[in-house]
């Protein structure tokens, strides 16, 4: 079997969040062998359909699983983190996200790899800068810092206190 690289964005703002986040990492960790993380950000809501300020992390990991299957796998862990999908970019006590496969480029009704939003998010290129920060970008040819320095979106993006996490 084929080892691919896969990267995550986990992230939620209802309930425990940071509870949330180490159950999705635990078990995320039970499909994939974890390489690297993130530290935790909080973050402004983003999109305009959600309340209340999120805490993320993004995920190295590494998967014998296809990106379909890998889909399949962070949406059933959203299901069982009590993901209700009632609205686009509303409030989540878990969103997985696939922001990058190998260097695979898809573009289908189900699932856009690279993600399709992730260069204008300021609350993803920050801590994906963290993990990947040479990583270049498929499309755009760029890497994350340089994504990074162009992203217009100026919301507040602040390390969550390292004295909170475990």
């Amino acid at each position: 079997m084929e080892n691919h690289q896969v990267v995550l964005l986990i992230g939620g703002n209802m309930g425990n969040r940071l509870n949330y986040l180490t159950q999705a990492v635990m078990q995320l960790e039970e499909h994939f062998k974890l390489i690297k993380k993130s530290g935790i950000y909080e973050t402004e809501a983003w999109g305009g359909n959600s309340f209340g300020n999120y805490l993320n992390q993004a995920l190295l990991m590494q998967t014998e699983a296809n990106a379909v299957q890998v889909l399949e796998l962070i949406q059933e862990i959203e299901h069982n983190l009590d993901r209700k999908r009632e609205k686009r970019w509303g409030n989540r006590t878990m969103d997985i996200d696939i922001l990058y496969f190998d260097n695979v480029v898809m573009d289908t009704t189900y699932l856009n790899i690279p993600h399709p939003y992730l260069q204008e998010r300021k609350f993803v290129l920050v801590p994906l800068v963290e993990i990947i920060p040479e990583y270049v970008h498929p499309i755009y040819k760029v890497s994350q810092l340089e994504l990074l320095a162009r992203v217009k979106d100026a919301s507040v993006v602040k390390k969550w206190p390292e004295s909170t996490t475990s």
